[in-house]
């Protein structure tokens, strides 16, 4: 069998860099690519975290314990819900989930139940 082409197939060796003209341009192509592509991101300014979820100082533990036992329960409940749609491994999966909720849930319960708000 003949092949046609050669084994390598032969190659042009051209430059960017032929003439002054075609470097500068190929370095202000360079230098557009990482202006848009690479943004410079400096590395001293502080990390400043977002304030749209803040949980104020002055919100009590008890408070702060039912929010998060009633946050756990909905999500608890939205995970079985879900779960009863899937079939398989993805409902295994997603029931293991829920269980750790849970148990969360369980947790912050507990700590309710033993919350002494004078002590």
């Amino acid at each position: 069998m003949f092949k046609i082409t050669p084994n390598p197939p032969e190659a042009d060796d051209v430059s960017p860099y032929e003439t002054p003209d075609s470097k500068k341009l190929n370095e202000a192509a360079d230098r557009a690519l990482d202006y848009y592509l690479k943004p410079v991101i400096p590395k001293d300014t502080p990390r400043k975290p977002s304030t749209i979820y803040h949980v104020g100082t002055e919100v009590d533990n008890e408070t702060l314990l039912v929010s998060a036992c009633e946050s756990l329960a909905s999500a608890s409940v939205m995970l079985s819900d879900f779960a009863g749609l899937l079939n398989g491994p993805q409902r295994h999966t997603l029931l293991g989930i829920q269980q750790s909720v849970m148990l969360g849930e369980l947790a912050v319960n507990r700590m309710l139940d033993n919350f002494d708000p004078q002590g």
